[in-house]
Formats: C-alpha cells, sequence, structure tokens
C-alpha cells in the first residue's frame, strides 16, 4: 500500500511536469528518475504506468517514455470517413438485434439460443477442464479442423471427413459460404421471411438479394423457378428444416423441386442446418444435402444452438471443387478454430451425456412451446398462429392488419418482455404485420408472464 500511495505521488509531480513538455518529448529513464525521486525502480514503474493508464505518455520498449498529446477540448471529428468509407453494406438497425437479449430483468420471449439450464453446462464445464490438458488443445490448428471432430460431423451427412470444414459457428459459416460461392454484386435468393443473419451476412458478402415467399410447406418452388430465370441467380438460401421465424419444415415434394431446380440452373443451395439436433415431434428429416449427389447442396451446421452460444463451433460440408475451394481459402480468413474449443466439442459429441442432453432438452422444449401456444391462444385472440413448429425454438405470429410491430415491440420492451418485430425477417417491405415468439429461452413461468404483459400492451394500443 505504501508503494502505491508513493507511485501515486510520483504520478502526480510527473503528471504536472508533463503539461509544460512538447507532445512527443522522451521522459527521463526509469532509473534517472529513481535517483531524482529516491524510489525504486518498480515504484517509478508503476507510476508511469498509471499515467500510461490514463493516456499521458506511452511506452516504447527499447525507446523509453513519450509525452502524448493533451486530449482535444472538443469532440474529435469523424467526418471524413463517411467520405473515405463505401457504402454500408451491412443493415445496422437489423444487425444491432441480431444478437441482443435485453437486460437480465426482461423476459426473453424471442432469443435465438437456449436458457442456461438447457445448455449442458455442468457436462461442458468438466470436458473444459479435462480437455484443457491434452496436448491437442494446445497445438497448430489445422485449417480444415480437427480430423477427429470431422469424422464425428460428417456422420450426419454421410460424406467423407475431409468434405468437412470447422468454423467458429453458424453464422460465420453462412458468410464464409456466400462470400466463397458467389462474387459481389451477384444475386442470392432467400424465402421470405427468414433468418436476419442471413440476410446480414449476404450483405456482408456485397450480394444483392432476392426474395420467394414460402407458406406452410416452404419456399414456392413456382415462384422460386421464376427468379432463377429473372435474376440468373446462382446461390439460393434455405432452411429446410424449423425454419426461422416460421418454424415450417420444406415438404418432401419441394425438396425433391428444388434439388431439380439447382439443377437445370447450374446454382448452389446453402442449406442452414442450425436446427438438426432441435427436433421435438418425432425425428429431425434427413439433410437436403443428402439428396443431392452432384455437389449443388452446401450444407451449414452449428452446435452452439444445441449445445451453448458460447461453444462457437459450426461446420461447412461442401463437394467437388466447390469444397476444394472453400477449404483452400479458409486459411485466409484465421487459419483454423482454436483447437481447445473442437476438443471440448467432440469430447461432447462422443460422451453418453450427449444423447441424455438432447432427450431432455426435446421434452422441455416440447413443454415451453405448448405452453407458449396455449398462452398466445387464449390470452392474445386476435394474434394467430398458424403453424406449431414440429421442431427448431421459434413461432410466427400473424397480427391484424394494419398493427404497427415496430411500435409493439418497443412498447413490449418497455414493459419488460423481447418479441421479435416481424420487419426484420423479410428482405423486402412485410405484406403483412408479425411478431416471433421463441421458446427455446424462457422458463414456463416467463412465458406465461411475458404473453400477459403484451397482452396489456396490445389492449393500450
Amino acid at each position: 500500500m505504501i508503494q502505491n500511495n508513493r507511485s501515486t505521488e510520483i504520478a502526480a509531480v510527473l503528471a504536472v511536469r508533463l503539461d509544460a513538455m512538447r507532445p512527443g518529448s522522451r521522459l527521463p529513464g526509469v532509473r534517472e528518475l529513481a535517483l531524482e525521486f529516491q524510489a525504486s525502480p518498480a515504484t517509478v514503474s508503476a507510476a508511469l504506468a498509471e499515467l500510461t493508464a490514463l493516456g499521458r505518455v506511452r511506452a516504447e520498449p527499447g525507446r523509453g517514455t513519450f509525452v502524448l498529446g493533451a486530449a482535444a477540448d472538443s469532440d474529435p471529428d469523424f467526418a471524413w470517413q463517411s467520405q473515405a468509407l463505401s457504402g454500408a453494406r451491412v443493415d445496422a438497425d437489423r444487425a444491432s438485434r441480431l444478437g441482443g437479449h435485453g437486460a437480465p430483468d426482461q423476459l426473453p420471449l424471442s432469443w435465438g439460443y437456449l436458457a442456461p439450464e438447457l445448455s449442458p453446462t455442468a457436462e461442458l464445464a468438466r470436458i473444459g477442464a479435462r480437455a484443457a490438458k491434452h496436448p491437442r488443445s494446445w497445438a497448430v490448428p489445422s485449417p480444415g479442423g480437427s480430423p477427429e471432430l470431422r469424422r464425428v460431423l460428417a456422420a450426419d451427412y454421410r460424406v467423407d471427413p475431409t468434405e468437412v470444414l470447422v468454423v467458429p459457428g453458424g453464422q460465420a459459416g453462412l458468410v464464409y459460404a456466400m462470400r466463397t460461392l458467389a462474387d459481389p454484386g451477384d444475386t442470392l435468393i432467400m424465402e421470405s421471411p427468414s433468418y436476419p443473419g442471413a440476410i446480414l451476412a449476404a450483405q456482408s458478402a456485397g450480394l444483392k438479394l432476392a426474395a420467394v415467399p414460402a407458406d406452410r410447406d416452404g419456399i414456392l418452388v413456382d415462384r422460386l423457378a421464376e427468379e432463377l430465370a429473372r435474376t440468373r441467380a446462382r446461390v439460393i438460401y434455405l432452411q429446410p428444416s424449423y425454419a426461422n421465424p416460421t418454424g415450417v419444415v420444406l415438404s418432401a415434394e419441394r425438396r425433391q423441386r428444388v434439388i431439380e431446380l439447382a439443377v437445370a440452373h447450374g446454382a448452389f443451395i446453402i442449406e442452414d442446418d442450425w436446427a438438426r439436433h432441435l427436433n421435438i415431434d418425432g425425428a429431425s428429416p434427413a439433410p437436403l444435402f443428402a439428396t443431392a449427389a452432384d455437389g449443388h447442396v452446401v450444407s451449414v451446421l452449428t452446435l452452439s444452438k444445441p449445445a451453448s452460444p458460447g461453444l462457437r463451433i459450426g461446420a461447412v460440408v461442401a463437394r467437388g471443387p466447390a469444397g476444394e475451394r472453400l477449404r483452400a481459402a479458409r486459411a485466409a480468413d484465421d487459419l483454423g478454430v482454436a483447437p481447445l474449443t473442437q476438443e471440448i466439442a467432440l469430447d461432447l459429441l462422443t460422451s453418453s451425456a450427449w444423447p441424455r442432453h438432447l432427450k431432455r432438452l426435446r421434452h422441455e422444449l416440447a413443454a415451453r412451446r405448448d405452453v407458449l401456444t396455449a398462452a398466445i391462444r387464449t390470452t392474445l385472440p386476435d394474434v394467430h398462429v398458424a403453424n406449431v413448429p414440429s421442431g427448431g425454438i421459434h413461432l410466427w405470429a400473424r397480427l391484424p392488419q394494419g398493427a404497427d410491430t415496430r411500435a409493439i415491440a418497443r412498447a413490449a420492451h418497455e414493459a419488460g418482455v423481447l418479441v421479435g418485430d416481424g420487419r426484420h425477417f423479410y428482405v423486402d417491405e412485410p405484406p403483412a404485420p408479425h411478431l416471433r415468439f421463441s421458446f427455446g429461452a424462457a422458463s414456463e413461468a416467463q412465458i406465461t408472464e411475458g404473453v400477459r404483459r403484451l397482452a396489456r400492451v396490445l389492449a393500450g394500443r
């Protein structure tokens, strides 16, 4: 404590001295200052560290410590950046809501991840401690990913492990696939409404977007055919299973049709398979990838959704020259995913805890989905739920025509409830007002209370 007081005293004396020095001037060395102040070098170094933290000086190893200019009285002028930067690609309004989950005291009725109690947190902690002791966790990562993890992830897609590319989460996989399969200025077709993160990923890749409507059986294939002919697009983004936000599953007939259209137009389908492990009523449909032997489908999967948002592990599955190009370009991004994270994912997927977790998760999601559906139907009679999803974590609800979803979402937020403004799920103007609800992040009691508060919000409008 005495040394800390002494270093603070020295820092105060030096701060006065700095006011009289020109920016860029070099301070005396530590030993010289130690003699001047009759203090130890450690105490002088602590004083200089305080001044560094305050932005008064800058230490340059091997050269010395230099005076920094005083902070400007006025705010910095960043106007030049607006001229230097090109037009913004990414919709900042949509991006600001993608990862936002509000304050701890708010009821999360729209959130893209599981509640903490639904994640295998204790098991992940045990696995993480064990994995940290493994030499592989601290080795140089392979750009393509751990061979052992790729082998496990390949099983659902019936591919060679070399055709699996490990990435840091599903969102990263979407950006990476879109950027690699298309050039800036190309058109990407997506179903509408759709996942806002996919819209942002396409914008980040510099792609133009063309939307095709969907219904309870998925994307309208006749409209997709028209859009492919009109735009000559070579990339289609789809969520064939438990789509966000609608929860729909692409029907077997339409699955075959979209593959046929991709073949006819020489196009890729990016299959966002984010909810593969979130089935509730029965097994998840087989990946669309499995029906496209000639490589027209590139699948993106994630473990962040069924396991934990902090487990940033996903994969891109691709065949042929597209797969080779994806794998070759991987090193340019980040040289690979942290081996420790991959070891944790591998141990989780191969442990007996994983199937137990998925079984418990299905039970919990079913209960919360049913509570949410019943609460909406009984408490919000003017809100219509067309599809009760058989998997995933989202429920799509229509409001009466003319409802202002922006204002409703804002008022709900002020009432302590998070709901998804349906506008953010459309590329263009929404054809009708919708809200997205999620049943994976809130408890049954929170769901009931959240819907009750929302009813008060709607009654006051």
